[in-house]
């Protein structure tokens, strides 16, 4: 049933996952990924828009639009109140009606999902600034100031603002503007080693969405995600122990190795491996290790 309906409800399958979480293996991300790859509009979280959970959205439910709930620190309590009282005139309103601390209108700011109200991320969070909430001595009396004219954060600001509160970015995947750096040394993608003949040599980057040494494997399988797609690699037991650290540890991971393909699967099999985390800055990405 659940091939059936990824097949023929594509949005409402994301729906029923996204709502599901956490999950046991995949994460949001990978999933508004996939599903994006596969023709899905994903919209992002949004006072004016969003319920509490995702819900189908667009003519005819094609769309998914991201919950309220995806945000980092939100609590379903004032989710749901801004659900049930949308929509709203400004901040001052979306504070006062949905009955919002600071520290939920600041978490809102932070992941977007006031710009139909306040702008950008730095326009919101000015406007959320100057609002009085129902923990303000000076409710009533809330001075009036003109917001000051501020740039819009860069797209690298707003990825890893994107990934600090949601855990996702509806935006450019971080490997499209690493790429160039990328390429430099040679690294491929997932879509270009899906090219790639058996016995191979290939060199792939990625960032490190999981890792897994099944019981009954001595052998650790590594997934990699990237602007086009996922790499499957797996790490045989010498390997992982001369490199154990950078195996365990790095986030934004290179591998050079050989392709080894059986039809349409493919895994490259790793010969070195190489930590590239420092160039994601400040972004924050999360694996799943060994459950």
């Amino acid at each position: 049933f659940s091939a059936w309906l990824k097949c023929h409800a594509p949005a409402a399958f994301l729906v029923a996952l996204l709502n599901s979480q956490p999950m046991d293996f995949y994460s949001p991300s990978q999933l508004t990924r996939d599903a994006r790859r596969h023709g899905i509009e994903v919209l992002p979280p949004d006072v004016q828009h969003s319920d509490a959970e995702a819900s189908l959205a667009g003519p005819e439910g094609a769309a998914v639009r991201l919950g309220l709930q995806q945000i980092k620190g939100l609590a379903t309590a004032p989710a749901r109140r801004i659900a049930a009282t949308r929509p709203f005139a400004n901040v001052g309103d979306l504070a006062r009606r949905a009955e919002l601390a600071r520290d939920d209108l600041e978490r809102l700011a932070a992941a977007g999902a006031l710009a139909t109200l306040g702008g950008h991320r730095r326009e919101a969070a000015w406007a959320v600034g100057a609002v009085a909430t129902q923990r303000d001595l000076l409710l009533d009396a809330a001075p009036e100031e003109p917001a000051p004219a501020l740039a819009a954060p860069d797209e690298g600001e707003d990825l890893v603002a994107d990934y600090a509160s949601l855990r996702l970015t509806l935006g450019r995947h971080p490997l499209c503007l690493l790429r160039p750096r990328l390429a430099a040394t040679r690294y491929i993608d997932a879509a270009t080693l899906r090219s790639y003949a058996s016995n191979r040599v290939a060199r792939c980057a990625g960032i490190v969405t999981g890792r897994q040494r099944p019981g009954s494997a001595s052998v650790v399988f590594v997934t990699l995600e990237d602007e086009s797609g996922l790499i499957n690699v797996i790490v045989h037991p010498g390997l992982a122990q001369s490199a154990r650290r950078t195996l365990l540890t790095a986030r934004l991971l290179g591998v050079f190795g050989v392709v080894q393909r059986e039809g349409e699967v493919i895994h490259l099999i790793a010969k070195r491996l190489v930590d590239h985390s420092e160039l994601l800055g400040q972004l924050t990405t999360r694996s799943r290790d060994f459950h």
